[in-house]
């Protein structure tokens, strides 16, 4: 396979693993009190270690700590911003027999500030226990507004959302800044709020709680583009687009015609990672959208299941792809990550991810080898 020495690379993961047994162990006995914080750190980072080796064994360009140090996906942002609280929305999880539950996400309930480092220190070990390129992952900004909408914030202490939007922009870009400084070259942006602005039914509740899904894309774009200006120029910056994945339930579906010329052209990010593991994620025609300059990666490899997929079914839907978009701007990878939610009854197991992973790089050796 040509590899490049820049990421993306034709064989991708999105972000987090399985947490090993031991650290599944530790992170319940210092929330008990039966170790402390310096034993359960250290347990952390041996796990690190472990998962660093496992990627690298794989032959991975880019690897990640398996996002180890988190209590979920999106939990690191919150923890280390001041002024957030929590409260429950609209929009919830469902699967193949209804609605199963409502996320509760976060809103402003004060200023928002930068208290501490929120993926910085985390980097910095990655990158001194790898020889690989460190990938760093982080919420997308419309994530701390989507899914409350008007309600994203305390109106007393933002009666203007677009002060609340400042605020958030001067977060990352204080983040990205020291990202920077650090030698990061490689962030993703995890984002679940504009897939979700495809589904019909979450555009007619985001209509119904006063706001126009479609200047919410565009305003969408412009705060990505507010958090991401000052970037360093060898940061390479990549946007992966998740409806869910929480014991394979799901928030949303549909395809990404609503949104796909805006962030495809608008968003000033460098690479795409689109789920596209299951028919609720649509077709590939709108990646008709995709500028020259800007790299997909097609998330067809499912981590909902233990199934392995088809090899001859991944290269079949890849060739489908490239009818909309050039073969040289794609690559391949999980919909999502393995664990996004620690704990959450994911029924994927560390050999699971060991198959699914060589199955990615053996089919992307064979397409663009």
């Amino acid at each position: 396979m040509t590899i490049s020495i820049r990421p993306p690379f034709r064989a991708e993961h999105v972000g987090s693993f399985q947490r090993p047994p031991e650290l599944a162990q530790a992170a319940r006995d210092f929330k008990s009190g039966v170790i402390d914080q310096a034993e359960f750190f250290a347990i952390q980072d041996r796990s690190i270690k472990d998962v660093v080796a496992f990627q690298e064994g794989l032959g991975l360009g880019a690897v990640t700590d398996g996002e180890f140090r988190r209590r979920g996906w999106s939990a690191g942002f919150i923890d280390a911003v001041d002024g957030f609280g929590l409260r429950a929305g609209t929009l919830g999880f469902r699967d193949e027999n209804g609605e199963i539950g409502i996320a509760k996400s976060p809103y402003a309930k004060k200023p928002i500030r930068r208290a501490r480092p929120i993926v910085v220190d985390d980097f910095r070990f990655l990158k001194d226990a790898t020889n690989a390129i460190p990938k760093v992952t982080i919420p997308s900004p419309p994530v701390m507004h989507f899914f409350l909408g008007p309600q994203a914030v305390d109106e007393d202490i933002y009666p203007d959302m677009e002060d609340y939007f400042a605020d958030l922009a001067a977060i990352y870009r204080e983040e990205i800044s020291e990202l920077g400084d650090a030698g990061c070259t490689y962030l993703q942006f995890d984002e679940t709020a504009l897939p979700c602005n495809c589904d019909d039914r979450v555009r007619a509740d985001v209509t119904a709680r006063g706001e126009d899904p479609d200047q919410l894309t565009e305003r969408y774009a412009a705060l990505i583009n507010e958090a991401l200006s000052g970037r360093p120029d060898d940061m390479t910056i990549a946007m992966h687009f998740c409806r869910g994945n929480m014991k394979g339930a799901w928030m949303a579906e549909g395809g990404y015609e609503p949104i796909a010329e805006v962030f495809f052209n608008e968003i000033n990010v460098d690479a795409f990672f689109l789920e596209y593991d299951t028919p609720r994620a649509g077709d590939f025609e709108p990646l008709r959208f995709v500028p020259a300059n800007k790299f997909v990666v097609l998330g067809l490899v499912s981590t909902k299941t233990p199934e392995l997929e088809s090899p001859d079914d991944l290269k079949r839907r890849i060739d489908q792809a490239a009818v909309h978009v050039p073969l040289n701007q794609l690559g391949l990878s999980p919909q999502c990550g393995f664990a996004s939610a620690p704990g959450s009854g994911q029924v994927i197991t560390h050999d699971d991810q060991r198959r699914k992973l060589e199955l990615i790089i053996k089919v992307a050796e064979d397409v663009w080898g």
